[in-house]
């Protein structure tokens, strides 16, 4: 697995799943104590810092509750509420034409997104990029900024305030490395 995928996987992961799924056990072992920075490839050392001292599970998933889950949530974590005529079902016709196997769960949630950036970048060949870019250009930038502005402004957890401005930096770079392999 490439820095890209393993990126788009962690973050997918923890937007996609709640928090206290036995699954994200390794992975909340690994932000408490300081591991995963030794293996993140971008230089966001603050954040990782930050998230580190912000794991109190509980406060997490209650706030990841009241951002993400149900009609009354304060931050909608799927495209069709963010983009004008976007609908869930776009979405799933993109993943399901790039082979990446879907459940009932939206295709447009933003964890989906990252962990289909990650799938897509997993099971391309060496010179195709094409897929992640149009995921990225069509289905991921246009509202991810404004949603990771609203989960920042919103969460009263210092781990979704710090989780949002990682992943909206992480997704910056990633869209900048893309640009580049393009332009070469």
């Amino acid at each position: 697995m490439n820095e890209f995928s393993l990126l788009c996987r962690v973050l997918g992961t923890l937007y996609y799943r709640q928090p206290q799924d036995p699954l994200l056990v390794p992975l909340f072992t690994l932000i408490r104590e300081g591991k995963l920075a030794e293996n993140w490839p971008l230089e966001q050392d603050e954040l990782l810092q930050r998230l580190q001292k912000s794991c109190d599970m509980q406060q997490i998933a209650a706030d990841y509750n009241a951002l993400f889950v149900g009609e009354e949530c304060r931050v909608a974590p799927c495209r069709s509420a963010w983009v004008e005529g976007a609908t869930e079902a776009e979405v799933r016709a993109f993943l399901s034409g790039q082979g990446m196997p879907l459940t009932d769960t939206p295709a447009d949630h933003i964890g989906t997104l990252l962990l289909a950036a990650s799938w897509i970048e997993d099971h391309a060949a060496e010179d195709e990029s094409e897929a992640i870019e149009t995921l990225f250009a069509t289905y991921l930038l246009p509202w991810c900024g404004t949603f990771f502005g609203k989960v920042e402004a919103h969460a009263t957890s210092a781990f979704w305030r710090t989780l949002a401005p990682l992943t909206r930096d992480a997704i910056a770079a990633m869209w900048d490395e893309l640009q580049e392999e393009e332009e070469e």
